[in-house]
């Protein structure tokens, strides 16, 4: 690794050597999502070799703190070790760590790698600790996909070990400010049909136009509810294809709508709403799993946060959150959403030193108990 500073940034912070060292292996091993098994196996390791009794469920490494006990609350600290392809425009090696005028480079540090190291940091520092609660640690695969064998997997494998959640705290780059909410994601295929002819006859329908139609309707559809917290759902066709000669009326036209639906109506009740909307097409979601999470601002999560002088705001992003059914979720991390996907990805050591520090004061300052 270069270490080419001739600062030390974390001066007057805690020693991250070993934070450090452990994100500098994950970046130097490849973990596209689906293919995460090489870090899974460092992680597993790095846990093992601190006494943490780590265990594995696919590429998911999870450990529970000490004398787990089901009548206590557990929270779960959560991070995801998968990453996105490089971006073509990367001006240096995506997996050569390098540490330059207080900076991590390297694929993943900033998404979601520095929230990993910083959280498996605070659970083997508290979790021999007396909380009024459980400790449990997943670091998971597949978020940068919603993939079967990530946080799809990992929390009915729980279930069927009578182990239950009761709020997390999911690692994400937010510059260390909590996200109390982010929206869900409903993409529609849309079918519209028509009646081919001859253009220069006028025979036929033209399916496009039905489409525009319906299209139309959609646009300027309002939903009956309101989320408080997220706002109005957001809509918009991002997809058109129709024709195949500039003589002859399409007799079908294919369109795509991106959704980003709220806690005011789930994300079924989307896609009933709209369906009855359009006249002529079919709308059929590709998924409705990825649904808005929103933390009310009554629960011991937030209020910790807010009595630590932390904002909290609604995120733009989307992330395991939206696969947290059941249970409230509070999205807060090292680094900025910006260099996340983004070419030449870094993290800054100080804002790995400064997470530390956070998530400990949150775990040590929240007064959590079973519902």
């Amino acid at each position: 690794m270069n270490t080419s500073s001739a600062t030390d940034p974390t001066d007057g912070l805690r020693d991250i050597s070993n934070e450090v060292d452990l994100l500098s292996r994950m970046i130097a091993t490849p973990s596209f999502s689906r293919d995460e098994g090489c870090t899974a196996d460092i992680i597993y390791e790095y846990l093992a070799c601190h006494g943490a009794e780590p265990q594995r469920h696919v590429n998911n490494i999870w450990a529970l703190s000490p004398g787990f006990d089901p009548s206590r609350p557990t929270l779960m600290l959560n991070s995801h070790h998968d990453t996105v392809r490089p971006a073509a425009s990367y001006t240096r090696d995506p997996f050569m760590p390098s540490v330059e005028e207080g900076s991590l480079y390297g694929l993943g540090s900033n998404d979601a790698g520095a929230s990993a190291v910083s959280l498996i940091s605070v659970f083997l520092e508290l979790r021999e600790s007396s909380l009024p609660f459980n400790l449990l640690l997943a670091v998971t695969a597949e978020e940068e996909v919603g993939g079967e064998n990530g946080m799809r997997a990992f929390l009915p494998m729980l279930a069927g070990r009578g182990i239950k959640v009761d709020c997390a705290i999911v690692g994400e780059p937010t510059g260390m400010q909590p996200a109390v909410g982010e929206r869900g994601l409903v993409v529609l295929d849309c079918v519209t049909p028509g009646v081919t002819g001859h253009a220069a006859r006028g025979e036929g329908i033209n399916a496009i136009y039905r489409a525009m139609e319906d299209i139309e309707l959609l646009r300027t559809y309002e939903f009956p509810s309101v989320s408080q917290v997220l706002g109005p759902v957001s809509l918009n066709v991002t997809q058109i294809n129709a024709g195949w000669q500039h003589n002859a009326i399409p007799d079908e036209c294919r369109w795509v709508t991106d959704i980003r639906t709220t806690d005011a109506q789930s994300n079924e009740e989307v896609v009933s709403l709209l369906r009855s909307r359009v006249r002529w097409s079919t709308l059929t979601p590709r998924s409705t799993r990825v649904r808005a999470s929103v933390i009310e601002e009554s629960h011991p999560l937030v209020q910790t946060v807010i009595g630590l002088g932390l904002t909290p705001f609604v995120s733009p992003t989307t992330s395991d959150m939206s696969l947290m059914h059941g249970f409230p979720s509070l999205k807060i991390g090292p680094g900025q959403s910006s260099r996340s996907h983004s070419a030449d990805e870094y993290i800054c050591l100080n804002e790995i030193a400064e997470a530390i520090d956070m998530y400990g004061s949150i775990i040590k300052n929240l007064q959590l108990t079973k519902d």
